[in-house]
């Protein structure tokens, strides 16, 4: 099987000529490194000859083909190699040497147990960023523990944060930590080969997939080093403004209301026929606002209990306050802005057909990414990258006879 091409672009990718080995396994590694594939990069995917990366197996499937692995596996080239074989160490140090970037989430310790640590790695291409993605980082008391991102929503703060106040801790249904680590994963490489072009040299991202998901939940930090205060659960209120909560339409919907800004929750206090709650002192700022919210989802909540969900969201776009409707997946493939914003695109898979997914990220003016090819099955393109890396077809061969590929 031949690697598919996609039609010509009018302008190169940014990331063409980029080479990155993803060595990872399961979301937040493999995210990062399909975030470069979509901007050009050229990802080869390295998978155990006979335990393929398990997000292959992960969700629902088709005809036997997993779907998550369509989207996570898009723009790499698929080979195998058993990296803890002499011959599989050997062949990913020759793809290493031409490799910019390396992805990889062993624990810590294991890359250096099959003599593929960072020494051996930096000796054959000294411009080598090597990222590596884990729960806990490569060192400290946790370093060694299986992680996942389910360990990181619990330990950053976020589950204690998220549900109704006399609910449990609430953990999200989806791999939130995991993508929100793949992002910045993607930085901490991009951010690694500028330094590269100063240096000449490259060098180790230490990633631990508990510190982004600290990062994105806000000043908690800071608030209980100065004030000693905790955030306890509100559910889908606020405690910096108010109204902010989701209500229920007359026809059964749900929308979204935030009031961040002092001048919407004025507008929005004026469309439900509530505007003398603007000249209540509370009101004057989000802290007091979101003090008296049981009043103000009242004045809220019983308008749009009263209007269909297009009635609402019609209503408060007169009145430039802003709601959203709450989706579901079909609502999102429905949706005119995610249509014209090209958020969802059709892909051509060999093994399934016409296929759709979201698209890359962000849109750039000049060059923008794409979605080359979905995932590849498994090994597909083991010959072809071991031959582009110098392997004689008997070479090829004889590690496939020890199960190195």
């Amino acid at each position: 099987m031949t690697t598919p091409t996609a039609p010509p672009a009018a302008k190169a990718p940014p990331l063409q000529g980029l080479r990155v080995l993803d060595l990872a396994t399961l979301f937040a590694g493999p995210l990062a490194a399909m975030m470069l594939g979509d901007f050009g990069a050229d990802v080869v995917k390295v998978e155990h000859p006979r335990k393929p990366d398990p997000s292959r197996g992960h969700g629902p499937a088709k005809d036997g083909v997993g779907l998550w692995w369509k989207v996570l596996g898009r723009n790499k080239r698929t080979v195998t190699l058993d990296l803890s074989t002499p011959g599989g160490r050997d062949a990913l140090l020759r793809l290493a040497a031409d490799a910019d970037v390396i992805v990889e989430n062993f624990r810590p310790g294991t890359l250096e147990r099959w003599g593929l640590g960072w020494d051996e790695l930096s000796t054959v291409n000294p411009r080598l960023v090597l990222a590596r993605v884990t729960g806990f980082g490569q060192f400290g008391p946790y370093a060694h523990r299986p992680g996942f991102g389910t360990l990181a929503e619990a330990m950053s703060g976020f589950a204690a944060i998220t549900g109704e106040p006399d609910g449990p801790p609430t953990l999200p249904p989806f791999g939130l930590a995991d993508s929100v680590a793949a992002l910045a994963t993607a930085y901490a490489v991009m951010t690694a080969l500028a330094a590269r072009t100063m240096t000449g040299h490259g060098q180790v991202v230490d990633m631990a997939i508990i510190e982004p998901m600290l990062s994105v939940i806000g000043p908690h930090p800071l608030w209980y080093d100065q004030l000693g205060y905790v955030q306890p659960r509100t559910g889908n209120r606020s405690r910096n403004n108010a109204p902010r909560n989701t209500y229920r339409t007359s026809d059964g919907s749900w929308v979204a209301v935030s009031t961040s800004a002092q001048s919407i929750a004025e507008r929005v206090m004026r469309l439900v026929d509530r505007a003398e709650l603007i000249d209540e002192p509370w009101f004057a700022d989000g802290t007091g606002r979101a003090a008296h919210a049981d009043v103000l989802d009242e004045a809220v909540g019983s308008w749009i209990a009263r209007h269909t969900r297009d009635e609402a969201m019609a209503a408060f776009e007169k009145a430039e306050a802003a709601i959203a409707p709450v989706y579901d997946v079909r609502d999102v493939l429905a949706d005119p802005q995610y249509q014209a914003l090209g958020t969802v695109t059709e892909v051509p898979d060999p093994e399934l057909g016409p296929i759709r997914m979201q698209n890359v990220l962000f849109r750039l003016s000049e060059t923008p990414g794409g979605i080359r090819w979905a995932g590849r099955p498994h090994g597909a393109d083991t010959d072809e990258v071991l031959t582009a890396a110098g392997l004689t077809p008997a070479e090829i061969g004889a590690l496939r006879a020890q199960g190195a590929v």
